[in-house]
């Protein structure tokens, strides 16, 4: 007896053995048949979707939960367009705060502003308060000036702002975060996750100096799965600079490793270890992505996380560990860091099936597409970043350099497996409209950008599912509805193939499910 069938559906499997089904059948949270294999068989629940259409649950293959569910319930200047409406919202959270006590305020993005904050106008604000305001690229953050106390010789990058290894500095001063605390930020952020369709993720890096919350964080995601927070499959990429140097034995010809050798591939189907994560540069947003050329009207290229040969040296010794990699490079000349250790990291050892990722792939010239192909790396992108920033993105590029951002199109016709993702809390985080900007690629306000970049709406299901569950190891078990696979499944109002594009966005997820059990919001 099936657990589950659901009939009177349009599943898109995508597999293409058999692409499109009616009825899908369910036993303990696998998928075991479709149409006429399981039509006959008696089921414990007959649910008729009249007509609702069915698909793999989506895969974000790059999200920050923690960072997500802290923001959701820290107060935030998002909204303010105006200095001294950002300068209110700083001094009201101020004033909840004991003298001499931690300020946070999320949401700080000095774009809509026009220029950062000086120091002088955060110190009117924080009242002698240490204030944190985190800059929603997580590649920066304005603090007042008794933060700087405790930051001797950091100067900040403009105004009250510290800049990526700076940020991470002001940061450490404020952590860590609790077990208790993580594990209830993580649970927040992955219920959110499960609303939009998302049935699995990667979390894209714990424990490090950048974005990491603490030196246990591991077990925060253990405590959250313990408690029953975690209502979605998660796979945990570790920061590099967790790294330490070990004494393998000769032949291991391991250099750098966590302790006991852990690497990509520890857990189980809940919770697992995947890449190893690698920053090389910082962000677009915060006009830190390393490039080749300056920003159109601005006299910087961005900056590099460390020394070229200290970047190279990590990614090689990854490699050589045994690590998937995951490789945070924006820029151009990023890229080319990343492109270079890859290539030397295959050469003393090649590993064909590494499936190395770059993350962001954010700006890719057109020589760098085929150095990508002949590594067999994979390019994880953030569609939603041009739909909400596209506009800017495009200013600072450039005509010459804007079509290249966030490729879709280059990237399968050389070859070069395309990978949705989020990177929430920095955008939205829709799979539905990210695959809405992949096929049209329009901005908010209707700018085109890299419109030869396009791709259809098969191939951008297709990076969010297939693809999503490929770069995570996962394609045994997830990916496609299919027989033997987990029925972790994700019901739409409508069909994304049949809509106009311009309303993909908007579909209506009705319910998601995991292993076959709905989530609670769920209307099944």
């Amino acid at each position: 007896m099936l657990t589950t069938r659901l009939t009177n559906a349009r599943v898109l499997t995508m597999d293409p053995d058999h692409p499109v089904a009616h009825d899908l059948g369910i036993w303990r949270g696998r998928i075991v048949g479709l149409d006429e294999a399981v039509t006959g068989l008696p089921a414990q629940r007959v649910i008729d979707l009249q007509g609702a259409t069915v698909l793999p649950g989506f895969i974000d293959s790059h999200v920050h939960l923690a960072w997500t569910g802290f923001k959701a319930a820290t107060p935030t200047v998002a909204p303010c367009v105006r200095v001294e409406d950002v300068l209110a919202v700083v001094a009201e959270a101020a004033a909840q705060v004991p003298p001499g006590g931690w300020v946070d305020v999320a949401g700080y993005d000095q774009r809509g502003l026009g220029r950062h904050l000086t120091l002088a106008e955060l110190n009117r604000a924080a009242s002698g308060r240490k204030v944190l305001l985190m800059h929603d690229s997580g590649h920066g953050c304005a603090v007042s000036g008794p933060v700087l106390d405790l930051l001797p010789g950091v100067v900040p990058h403009e105004g009250a702002f510290l800049a990526e290894g700076a940020m991470g500095a002001a940061r450490a001063l404020r952590l860590p975060h609790s077990q208790e605390e993580l594990a209830e930020a993580i649970g927040r952020a992955a219920r959110a996750c499960l609303a939009e369709g998302i049935t699995a993720c990667a979390e894209a890096g714990i424990g490090g100096a950048l974005l990491g919350n603490s030196p246990v964080e591991l077990g925060a995601y253990q405590l959250a799965r313990e408690r029953g927070l975690l209502p979605l499959r998660i796979q945990l990429m570790v920061a590099a600079d967790r790294l330490h140097s070990v004494t393998a034995h000769e032949a291991d010809g391991i250099p750098r490793a966590l302790d006991l050798g852990l690497r990509t591939g520890f857990g189980d189907d809940r919770l697992s270890v995947g890449a190893l994560k690698v920053y090389t540069d910082g962000g677009m947003m915060a006009r830190t992505a390393a490039l080749t050329s300056p920003y159109q009207g601005l006299d910087t290229a961005g900056q590099l996380q460390e020394d070229p040969e200290l970047l190279k040296r990590t990614i090689v010794d990854g490699h050589l560990a045994g690590w998937q990699l995951a490789v945070h490079a924006i820029g151009d000349r990023a890229a080319d860091v990343a492109l270079d250790a890859l290539e030397e990291a295959q050469r003393l050892r090649p590993r064909p099936g590494a499936r190395h990722r770059i993350e962001h792939a954010g700006l890719i010239r057109p020589d760098q597409l085929p150095r990508l192909a002949r590594l067999g790396a994979t390019a994880v992108v953030q569609p939603n970043f041009l739909r909400y920033f596209g506009d800017d993105y495009a200013s600072i590029m450039g005509e010459e350099r804007a079509p290249w951002l966030y490729r879709g199109r280059g990237f399968l016709e050389h070859g070069i497996r395309l990978v949705g993702s989020s990177d929430r809390p920095v955008a939205d985080g829709s799979p539905l409209r990210a695959v809405q900007f992949m096929v049209e690629r329009a901005s908010l306000s209707g700018q085109l950008i890299g419109p030869d970049e396009g791709i259809t709406v098969d191939e951008a299901l297709r990076a969010y599912t297939v693809d999503g569950a490929w770069a995570c190891h996962w394609e045994v078990s997830a990916g496609s509805v299919t027989p033997g696979k987990r029925a972790d499944l994700v019901v739409l109002g409508d069909d994304p193939r049949s809509v106009d594009t311009s309303r993909i966005g908007d579909i209506e997820v009705v319910a998601t499910l995991v292993d076959g059990l709905e989530n609670e919001e769920g209307t099944l």
